[in-house]
Order: structure tokens, then sequence, then C-alpha cells
């Protein structure tokens, strides 16, 4: 992505991100040996997800409206998977951390 746009490659600490993480690590805390403690960190790890979907869908908008047609699919390949991830929580999650609370389905 960066070399079709010329430009290093560089890391940057995401406090979003931080905070997140530091949720999940006090629902550990929290609910270490309870029944609970898989649906709370099912939940933590959709946080990231949901926030890295927002941030991966506004980087395909903007590599559109850019006219960057060779970063649109690479940007679009990593929502797709950010959001199959999703999916696949949300199925854990009614399978076996939360079953009693199914996820309901709009109409």
């Amino acid at each position: 992505m960066f070399e079709l746009i010329g430009k290093p490659a560089r890391g940057k600490t995401c406090e979003a991100i931080q905070g997140i993480l530091a949720k999940g690590e006090e629902i550990m805390e929290e609910y270490k040996g309870t029944v609970a403690l898989d649906a709370g960190l099912i939940s933590s790890a959709q946080a990231v997800e949901h926030y890295e979907m927002a941030r991966y869908g506004t980087l395909v908008a903007w590599a559109n409206q850019l006219g960057l047609t060779e970063a649109v699919p690479l940007l679009q390949a990593t929502l797709d998977g950010e959001i199959a991830t999703d999916q696949k929580l949300t199925q854990l999650a009614d399978a076996s951390a939360n079953p009693k609370g199914k996820t309901v389905k709009a109409a």
C-alpha cells in the first residue's frame, strides 16, 4: 500500500485501540474464573474488529475519492477480512459464550 503512494510505512500508537485493549484486560480481571469471561473476551475482540472496520472502510472511501485504484482492492480485502472475523466472533458467541442471548437478527 505504502509503495503505491510512494511513502515509507511507519508505526504509530493508537490511543483508541490502547483503550479497547485496556478494557479487555479489565474484563479478564473482573470475570476471571466465571462463565462470563468468554463472552467478555469476545466482546472485547469485537470492539477491536469494529474499530478496524471503521478505519478500513474510511480508507477504502478515501482511496476511491483520490483515484488510488490500485490501493482499493488491497484495502477492501483487509476490510473484508475484518468483517469475516467479526462474523466468526458473533457465531462463536452465539454458539458457546452466550447461547441464551443469541443475536437478534434485524427484520
